[in-house]
């Protein structure tokens, strides 16, 4: 897949557009930062992955295309070492139902919220 025509960021930061020839998608910061494909979520290999929480008031701090190929968000909770592939972005867009959904389930089923818990 091809980079996106347009990426936005809106101005309250938490969302991020991408805009392709027949289709724009509305990324939320919290669903791209879950989504992190860093070793630092996804794990350092198949089944490793760890469940990101805390994270539904999370902001996109900076953006940083890397060469023709990916896309490097920031984040407000430090988090800035994943980078997405166009391939990674596109389905991260165009899957997004599925992947939230998924999310949500993984969360419920470990007793653990998107809101940050007092220590």
């Amino acid at each position: 897949m091809n980079a996106p025509q347009e990426i936005r960021l809106q101005p309250q930061r938490d969302i991020l557009v991408l805009v392709y020839e027949n289709q724009t998608f509305e990324l939320s910061a919290e669903y791209l930062r879950v989504y992190s494909p860093s070793a630092q979520v996804r794990g350092h290999g198949t089944g490793n992955a760890i469940l990101q929480t805390g994270k539904r008031h999370v902001k996109i701090t900076d953006l940083d295309t890397v060469g023709n190929y990916a896309l490097k968000i920031s984040f407000s909770d430090g988090h800035d070492s994943g980078l997405y592939s166009w391939d990674y972005l596109c389905d991260l867009a165009q899957n997004h139902a599925a992947h939230w959904q998924d999310y949500l389930h993984r969360l419920h089923h470990a007793n653990a919220s998107r809101d940050i818990q007092p220590a």
